[in-house]
């Protein structure tokens, strides 16, 4: 079975290129499809802090593509894990997902900081962060994750 999916609009950055770390700097937008959506799909959602963005990694080639285990950065200090133990970009179906702030909501346009989508990048989906949605209970993750986010943010 096929899935298709329509983005329901873009990202709009200053940053072209899938630099690992740093997001947190980036301020940027996402352009939804006006085509799509009246200005009302957004209304009431500037009343949330964060969204959490699913976008597609459209720019990743297919010999990028990993469905085994790897070093994680291609770093050997770190162990080899299975790509659904790893967040990179070169995943099966190069689906991302990240959670930013939300800076304000003008019509269509909102407007983020700390999304790790570059310019251009085709939004699947947005949804607003609730607390309830959020992990319960404690979170555990192995030293190399904790390393690896340092710098990210």
């Amino acid at each position: 079975m096929d899935i298709v999916l329509k983005p329901v609009g873009r990202v709009k950055s200053v940053r072209n290129e899938p630099v690992d770390d740093d997001w947190d700097a980036v301020a940027s937008r996402i352009e939804l499809d006006a085509a799509q959506f009246a200005p009302d799909a957004t209304a009431g959602l500037g009343d949330f802090s964060h969204i959490e963005v699913i976008y597609h990694f459209d720019r990743v080639p297919d010999v990028e593509i990993r469905t085994g285990a790897r070093h994680p950065r291609g770093r050997a200090d770190w162990p080899r894990v299975g790509i659904f133990a790893q967040r990179g970009k070169g995943r099966p179906n190069r689906i991302g997902v990240c959670v930013c702030r939300l800076e304000r909501v003008d019509g269509l346009t909102l407007h983020v900081k700390g999304l790790d989508a570059i310019d251009g990048t085709p939004v699947l989906d947005i949804k607003p962060v609730m607390k309830g949605f959020l992990p319960r209970g404690e979170i555990r993750e192995p030293e190399w994750a904790a390393e690896i986010m340092r710098e990210y943010w």
